[in-house]
């Protein structure tokens, strides 16, 4: 018998209630505690009830059912007594691992079992922080400074202490100030900002930042504002090669620089998820590659692993950037002098080749272009494959949903099968490319996927990830495995 409607809005107003009661809990494990807590990698922290409430629905997406508020609030609760070290916790997969395999034992048996490692070890924390200064300050620069304040969680692991900019202006800090307080594509930031133009800081939710004039990024010393051994994040894209980045090192206080863009010559271009483990201690120098890259990288490395690809033609659909001009004027780079904001146009992209770098699996099979188009955020890459073994669209769908979902991947790779989304619906998202499932077509060796991608959020996001992983900062990780639940129907609205 169907629901009345007074009985579906009473269990709604209980479900709020349980959510309401989660965020102090929430609250108080990450800044007491160092312990992030997430649902399938949606991270809780500063979420609002209604975020709450929509990460247990998202859950349908890896079983049969969504997640309930009558399990994970005791499990929150019963987390906040353990007195637990850092740590990151999954708390869906931590009750579908106790619903699994808890064998009748109570819920604080179980979690002082599964969470041994940290049990009773409130304070401790193995990481050691790492100061960060962001030589730039632009697009990719203010999303990596939210991002970064918003992980600030008790100051441990990765610490934003100072940007680096050319003086624009006699109000210089007051117009910075306002550029990461609003922001026309992803919104507002979330939270307080204040200016001490006596000290040239901006403290952003209690995150001191130095703001530094300069341009020249070797005579900078950072140790004269307390900076040692700094993780240098240049995402202004003057430099390319070793010989300019290695400037930075010539700076007191530095210790490695990242770069935000494709390398030149022999540099690591690293994509988060599929060569992070080859930075080593004597990598002084990395790049994050570009945001292209690390959109497709994942995506062909698991339909390589799984299907074998001969060959293959990227074509990016790419929203406009700075450099290309709003107005018809002169550019020395073919095109690009048209208005971008009334063209579409055709350029070259490196990200095909770029791939090989990070997959010299795939070395001189991949090739590409780009068409620049007057969206000012979210891209896509059409992957065009030859492929060694025949599938089919349901075949290849229902595989890439789950490497979205349980494979080493899921934090790089999403899937989507919903008939209406387009690309606002992806401004913000965390994943480095989402893999549109209706749109994918499938005759026999011959596959083409679809492949959505914040160039600016999501790109900065694995921009962080290779950062922590330079840094050696990441907490471990709970629970250690999966239980891999049966893949559900995903429902085409509403998901």
């Amino acid at each position: 018998m169907s629901q009345t409607s007074d009985s579906c809005l009473d269990k709604w107003m209980g479900r709020e209630a349980l959510a309401e009661a989660m965020i102090p809990v929430i609250g108080r494990l990450y800044r007491e505690n160092n312990v992030v807590t997430s649902i399938h990698g949606r991270s809780l922290i500063n979420k609002s009830t209604m975020n709450i409430l929509k990460a247990h629905r998202f859950a349908r997406r890896m079983s049969n059912h969504e997640l309930l508020l009558e399990e994970t609030a005791p499990l929150l609760n019963a987390l906040s007594e353990l007195e637990l070290g850092a740590a990151a916790i999954d708390i869906a997969r931590l009750t579908e691992k106790f619903r699994a395999e808890g064998n009748g034992a109570s819920l604080d048996e179980y979690l002082r079992a599964e969470l041994a490692e940290i049990v009773g070890k409130r304070g401790a924390d193995d990481r050691t922080s790492t100061d960060v200064v962001l030589y730039g300050f632009g697009r990719i620069g203010r999303l990596l400074a939210r991002i970064l304040i918003e992980k600030a969680g008790g100051g441990h692991g990765l610490r934003l202490r100072a940007i680096v900019v050319r003086k624009g202006a006699e109000n210089d800090l007051v117009k910075r100030a306002s550029l990461l307080r609003r922001d026309s594509v992803h919104g507002s930031f979330e939270g307080t900002i204040r200016v001490d133009e006596e000290a040239n800081t901006i403290t952003a939710n209690g995150v001191q930042v130095q703001v530094i004039y300069s341009d020249n990024p070797g005579t900078v010393d950072y140790t004269a504002y307390g900076i040692k051994d700094a993780l240098v994040v240049d995402n202004t894209g003057r430099w390319r090669d070793a010989d300019g980045l290695s400037q930075h090192l010539q700076s007191k206080g530095v210790a490695r620089v990242l770069l935000t863009a494709p390398g030149k010559g022999e540099l690591k271009n690293i994509v988060h998820g599929i060569n992070h483990r080859d930075i080593n201690d004597d990598d002084k120098i990395v790049t994050a590659a570009s945001c292209t890259t690390n959109a497709i990288t994942p995506v062909l490395k698991a339909i390589n692993d799984k299907f074998g690809i001969i060959h293959g033609h990227v074509e990016t659909v790419h929203s406009f950037t700075n450099d290309q001009n709003l107005i018809d004027n002169f550019h020395k780079g073919d095109r690009r002098g048209r208005s971008a904001a009334l063209n579409m146009v055709i350029t070259e992209t490196g990200a095909a080749k770029a791939v090989a770098k990070a997959l010299p699996e795939l070395q001189g099979k991949l090739t590409g272009n780009a068409i620049r188009v007057p969206t000012p955020d979210v891209s896509m890459a059409i992957l065009n494959l030859n492929l060694e073994n025949g599938t089919t669209r349901d075949e290849v769908n229902a595989f890439l949903r789950e490497m979205s979902l349980h494979s080493d991947l899921r934090k790089q790779i999403d899937y989507i099968d919903s008939p209406d989304v387009v690309s606002t619906d992806f401004v913000g998202s965390r994943r480095a490319g989402i893999v549109d499932g209706l749109a994918t077509i499938s005759n026999d060796k011959n596959l083409v996927l679809y492949v959505w991608y914040d160039n600016e959020f999501g790109y900065s996001c694995q921009v962080v990830r290779v950062m922590e992983e330079m840094a050696g900062v990441n907490p471990p990780s709970f629970p250690a495995k999966d239980v891999i639940a049966p893949i559900a129907v995903l429902e085409t609205a509403g998901a």
